[in-house]
This record gives C-alpha cells, sequence and structure tokens, in this order.
C-alpha cells in the first residue's frame, strides 16, 4: 500500500471528527505512507489542512478511508471509485428526532443513513469508534468490522486555556452556588431542554444561586430557538447561558470551572465531551443509553431514567458527597487510560491492518 486518503464532508475547528481525521493522518504518514485529507467545504481556519475532493485522482496502491456521519456526495464518490475503502462510522442520529424540528437535518441524516447501507456493498473494512456504533455496521451488511476509538488529543487543552474567561467564570462563583456544564451541539438528540428541566428542578430544591452553561454552536435553529424560549418561561435567563461556539481556550476555561457534567441525551455514537471531563477532574452525571454507558464506564453516576427530580438529586448528592466525588474522579482517571493517544493509535493501526497489509 502507497496511499491511504481520507474523506470527510467539511473539516471545521473543534470538530472531534475532523481532529480525528488530521491525528489519523499524522499517523498514517509516520508510517511512511502519502495521506491526504480531501473535502467539501473546509473552514477557513483550516485551510491548507484539506484539499477539494475534486484534487483527488486514486492510482495503484492507493486505498480510501472515508469518514460518514452524515450524507454527503463524498460518500457517492468514493462508491463510485475503484479504489479499496475503509469506512469509519462516527454514528448518524436516527431521523426521528428531527421530524418535528428540522426537515434539512431529517433530510441528511436519512441520507447518510441510506449512504451507509450502499457503502457496505464496496467497503473492504468498517471501523467505528464504538461498540455502538460497530454493532450498526454489523447490521448494515458491513463484514469485517473492528472497533478503534476515536484519536483524541486531550492534552491540547492544557496548552490552549484561555485565563480571561476563566477568570470570568470564577468571578461568578463569588456568589455562590455550583456550575453545571453540558458540552455539545444544540440540537433535539442531544435534548439540551431535559438538561434545562433538571437544572430548574436543581436551584428548587437544592441550590437556588447554580447556574447552567450550555457549550456549543446552534445545529438546529428551531430547536434552539424553542430551547431559549423554555429558559425565558421558567424565569431562568440570569442563571442558564447559551454560549454558541467557543474556542478550544474558552471552552478548557469552561471544564476547569465546572462542578458537575450533566449529559441527558438520548443518542451518542461515542460521546467526546465525557473524556473531556475526566481529563479536567469534572464529575459526571448521564443518562445511560446508546453509547454513553460503554464510554463512561464506572467513571461517573449513570442514570437509568431522567426525570428531573432523579437528576437533580443525583446532582446534589455528587456535589455534596466528597467520597463519592473523590471515587468518581479516581474512576475517571482510570478509565481516561484507555483513551491515550498512544493506545488509540495502537488500536487504530490493529483495526485497519487488513488493509495495511
Amino acid at each position: 500500500m502507497r496511499a491511504i486518503h481520507q474523506f470527510l464532508p467539511t473539516l471545521d475547528p473543534g470538530d472531534a471528527v475532523g481532529n480525528h481525521t488530521l491525528e489519523a493522518q499524522r499517523l498514517l504518514r509516520g508510517l511512511g505512507l502519502e495521506s491526504e485529507v480531501y473535502t467539501q467545504t473546509v473552514h477557513h481556519s483550516m485551510l491548507g489542512r484539506a484539499q477539494s475532493f475534486q484534487k483527488f485522482t486514486g492510482g495503484p496502491d492507493v486505498a480510501v478511508l472515508y469518514h460518514l456521519a452524515v450524507g454527503s456526495v463524498l460518500a457517492d464518490l468514493v462508491l463510485s471509485r475503484p479504489e479499496p475503502l475503509v469506512v469509519d462510522y462516527h454514528n448518524i442520529t436516527p431521523a426521528k428526532f428531527f421530524d418535528e424540528w428540522d426537515p434539512p437535518i431529517l433530510h441528511a441524516v436519512e441520507w447518510g443513513r441510506a449512504q451507509m447501507t450502499a457503502l457496505s456493498t464496496r467497503c473492504r473494512l468498517g471501523i467505528a469508534d464504538s461498540e455502538f456504533n460497530r454493532a450498526e455496521l454489523a447490521a448494515n451488511g458491513y463484514r469485517p468490522t473492528a472497533v478503534a476509538p476515536i484519536l483524541l488529543d486531550l492534552e491540547s487543552f492544557d496548552r490552549e486555556l484561555d485565563e480571561v474567561e476563566l477568570a470570568r467564570l470564577q468571578r461568578a462563583k463569588d456568589g455562590g452556588g455550583a456550575d453545571w456544564l453540558f458540552v455539545g451541539r444544540v440540537t433535539p438528540n442531544k435534548c439540551q431542554h431535559d438538561v434545562v428541566k433538571a437544572f430548574a428542578a436543581h436551584r428548587r430544591f437544592h441550590d437556588p444561586k447554580a447556574r447552567l452553561h450550555i457549550v456549543g454552536g446552534v445545529a438546529s435553529e428551531p430547536y434552539a430557538a424553542a430551547l431559549r424560549a423554555f429558559v425565558r418561561k421558567l424565569g431562568l435567563n440570569g442563571c442558564v447561558s447559551m454560549t454558541g461556539p467557543v474556542s478550544p481556550g474558552a471552552l478548557a476555561a469552561h471544564y476547569r470551572a465546572a462542578d458537575v457534567y450533566v449529559c441527558l441525551s438520548e443518542h451518542e455514537g461515542f460521546c467526546v465531551p465525557l473524556l473531556e471531563c475526566m481529563h479536567f477532574g469534572v464529575p459526571i452525571v448521564a443518562f445511560g443509553v446508546t453509547a454513553v454507558p460503554e464510554t463512561l464506564a464506572d467513571a461517573g453516576v449513570c442514570l437509568p431514567d431522567k426525570s428531573p427530580a432523579l437528576v437533580a438529586a443525583a446532582v446534589d448528592r455528587v456535589l455534596s458527597d466528597a467520597a463519592l466525588r473523590s471515587q468518581l474522579l479516581t474512576a475517571g482517571t482510570v478509565r481516561l487510560q484507555d483513551f491515550t493517544l498512544e493506545r488509540t493509535r495502537a488500536r487504530f493501526l490493529e483495526a485497519m491492518a487488513p488493509v495495511l497489509s
């Protein structure tokens, strides 16, 4: 094999799939292989890190690694190409979450799931970053399949801390109250509205000075608008912030300032923020569905349901029970060792062995 070139629909800063792709490129080049990243769109801050898919020419001893997370014309392109194909599946959110919210996204995910089935017909290997995702590949006809966790450089956070933002967040603590945090795109499957419900219950019954930070860009504007209206209706405007997209340094500041991370998402293919919490020593309370229990293991409180009173009580227990908090943080440190770059690189190369050989 002379080259393994990667395709993904868009390369954006701070995107977990994009960062994984660039880490994979470094790893493949370190083996002496040619490896370019081809995309349909590139964020202006990432210019030079990827090329237009129209420049791809292929050739002998070249394989294609396609990152599948949404519908894209690139999937149709690689399906039509003769080169050996590997699909790296990062999960596609089921269409049901967008039925009542966002028709354009509904179309994109339905398209992506149709393409996932089509790609299986000529895919040499299916890789997934969780067992949850791998099972979906197998159910859609992929053979063989393997799990290779996402390649994630958590130490980059330590190099990019926004001290000004951290100071601002710390000043808000002077009046008391805990800081809740959720990180992720504002979109129906992430269920930020359920986090707001639980937060309202927590302020009413446990901590009337608590604050909630919802950090991440808007993927579904209709859902985001409804979420903002819900916050206003509950009278929580002064204590709930929706930041929109933030820099890596500002994100690190939010993790440093957080007292608890609350994830009530109903669909996650991996859930990278859980690892980021472990890195920063933030205790986790999460709804245990899809890939969340697999990623979290015993490094957080994993709930069987997400009724507001139950979530609020779990958060209060984590914040008030020093022994439990210490136990969770210790478990997080241990769990994080399974996702060091050294180990995930080794698992990625192990998964890719049928193609590399």
